[in-house]
């Protein structure tokens, strides 16, 4: 069989067969959960994506043993806070990480949390070991995590030994533009999340003032999303 029967059989197969079999789900899957075939899980899941931003100009400006450390040191950190916090990490993007929280009394709040956690490690822990290290660069690590919440379809995709798990739905796509936003501020949520979230994510401080600013979100439809630079130690 030649590549592009191969590929015309894998299409037809994947359209044909319109018969799916999904289940209800509790716990976030990993790839040998599901078979390759129109078999899926659903989630009422929240969503976070933590990522650099300026990734581009960092490779392009500075040693790439440098910008290596910077990698690793944002995503390990992120990674291990949103474990901490409940969270799955599900995948690493060359800069970024996504990751799936599903507790439904409290994800909201888990993944408001942990992007606080994240915030607070770039500003106290990140940045103060950098410009030790390295006195004498101009560089500062600049983030945006997206957060939105949604039922998600979960699908396995790719091919045998070579396969991932595909996220479907909104909380998954609207994380990621979020993360995709200025870094002018740090964390953006959607009104779903903001809305499910306890209050000891939403006021803080010593004046009780709201950690939150109220913005529409023009690119889509005017959408109202919430910004925060707010941060907590770890």
């Amino acid at each position: 069989m030649t590549l592009k029967e191969e590929l015309e059989s894998a299409v037809w197969e994947i359209f044909h067969n319109d018969h799916w079999t999904i289940r209800e789900g509790q716990v976030v899957p990993d790839p040998d959960d599901l078979r390759l075939g129109n078999e899926g899980i659903n989630l009422n899941a929240t969503v976070l994506y933590a990522d650099m931003s300026g990734s581009t100009r960092l490779v392009d400006t500075k040693k790439a043993t440098f910008a290596a450390e910077v990698y690793k040191t944002y995503l390990a950190c992120a990674a291990k806070i949103i474990k901490n916090e409940g969270g799955a990490v599900t995948a690493y993007d060359g800069d970024r990480v996504m990751a799936v929280f599903i507790n439904k009394d409290n994800k909201n709040t888990s993944a408001v949390r942990a992007a606080f956690k994240i915030n607070g490690t770039v500003e106290t822990i990140i940045m103060p070991a950098l410009q030790k290290e390295y006195s004498q660069t101009d560089y500062e690590l600049k983030h945006v995590i997206g957060i939105d919440t949604s039922k998600l379809l979960v699908s396995r995709i790719g091919v045998r030994n070579d396969n991932d798990l595909v996220w479907v739905g909104r909380a998954a796509n609207y994380a990621a533009k979020l993360s995709n936003l200025s870094d002018e501020v740090a964390i953006r949520i959607t009104h779903s999340v903001y809305d499910g979230m306890n209050e000891s994510v939403k006021i803080g401080g010593a004046n009780k003032q709201n950690m939150w600013e109220e913005r529409s979100w023009t690119d889509m439809n005017k959408m109202k999303i919430y910004r925060s630079n707010w941060y907590f130690d770890v």
